[in-house]
């Protein structure tokens, strides 16, 4: 058959057939490569993490002083802040622990008594079945979070070794990341290098851009909801706000179910009145979080939809379980800002050298 018999839809559905099917074999061996070395993967990931933050204060030191120096200087300020306020409240979880745990399950035992005696009059046999098929779900897929959590390394001598390996890379990173990108840089042709640029921008400033948002987010939900908590009166409020914090790190689902728990334990503690207000202060940071916080600190970095940040937190805890869910919505987010770029730009002819404007202002890239 001639090529001009075949009708022109079905030979571009052809033509992007095949090269679907090459990117996903290149995405599938990618992904499988990075499951082997999930370890590497994670401590590069959280060394990428530590540079966006660490990033603005060297930047800053180092206006005044060498380079290294401020470099030095800046990871030593966060990591001697970060200790003090983990010993702090460390301190403060370790003794109220045990309390904790009593009042979630004082808890969960006041809500089985309400099921049994309320207007759903559950039977004993019902409640125990339900309550059982919770228990076992949760004991089960512990182990397998944390587990993933520490990407299989198993032993807390691996995960020192990970968290080590990531400040060791966020070092070069702060110290010489442009080195290192012009380095990459030259492996790509002269004719896409100005793209690939400006893609690499695009990357690292969405990147950078949600880290320090959602780390702003956390830390406020953390701080309204010890408010919140310390006002109605629930014991605890230090740990259950700490859980709130590492909770606000997965999308959409993470601090509510922290709160959740919080509830629990007003309810044990309080009453079901305090408990109701609990969640209804739930709800008042849930509104303050979806239309105050995430549109004015998270929306000029990440200009995802809503249903793709769900599915995107959907699919990562299915493939990686915790962190799967807490590394999604980045990679989602950086992939999707390359994407746009990419196809809305150009190659450049090899003598124009000048890097694409990734920001769309106007100005060269930095």
């Amino acid at each position: 058959m001639h090529e001009d018999e075949v009708p022109r839809g079905l030979r571009v559905a052809a033509a992007y057939s095949w090269r679907l099917l090459v990117v996903g074999a290149l995405c599938f061996f990618a992904l499988r490569l990075m499951a082997r070395l999930e370890f590497v993967a994670i401590s590069m990931f959280v060394g990428l993490v530590i540079t966006a933050l660490v990033g603005p204060l060297v930047n800053l030191l180092d206006r005044v002083m060498p380079r290294a120096l401020a470099v030095a200087l800046g990871l030593l300020i966060v990591i001697l802040g970060v200790l003090g306020i983990f010993t702090f409240i460390g301190a403060e979880v370790a003794g109220q622990a045990p309390t904790l745990a009593s009042q979630f399950r004082n808890g969960i035992t006041e809500i089985e008594d309400w099921l049994r005696q309320g207007p759903l009059h559950w039977d004993s046999n019902r409640i125990t079945e339900y309550t059982g098929q919770l228990r076992t779900w949760i004991t089960t897929n512990q182990g397998d979070l944390a587990s993933r959590a520490i990407g299989g390394a198993g032993t807390l001598v691996e995960g020192l070794t990970g968290m080590f390996l990531a400040i060791f890379a966020a070092i070069f990173f702060l110290a010489g990341g442009a080195q290192i990108w012009d380095w990459i840089l030259m492996l790509v042709g002269k004719r896409q290098r100005p793209r690939v640029d400006g893609s690499g921008h695009v990357a690292w400033h969405t990147f950078a851009g949600y880290t320090r948002g959602i780390l702003v987010v956390a830390a406020t939900n953390a701080v309204l909801v010890g408010i919140g908590l310390t006002i109605l009166g629930v014991p605890l409020s230090l740990p259950l706000a700490l859980l709130v914090f590492f909770g606000s790190f997965i999308p959409i689902v993470g601090a509510p179910i922290a709160m959740i728990v919080a509830a629990i334990v007003a309810l044990a503690a309080d009453g079901p009145l305090v408990a109701l207000g609990v969640i209804v202060m739930i709800a008042l940071i849930g509104q303050f979080e979806g239309h105050v916080l995430q549109p004015l600190v998270m929306a000029r970095a990440v200009s995802i939809h809503p249903l793709a940040v769900a599915l995107s937190v959907a699919a990562g805890t299915v493939l990686a379980g915790i962190v799967g869910a807490v590394v999604a919505v980045p990679v989602v987010s950086v992939l999707y800002a390359v994407g746009r770029f990419w196809v809305q730009t150009t190659p450049r002819n090899p003598g124009e050298e000048r890097p694409m404007d990734p920001t769309g202002t106007g100005a060269a890239a930095p």
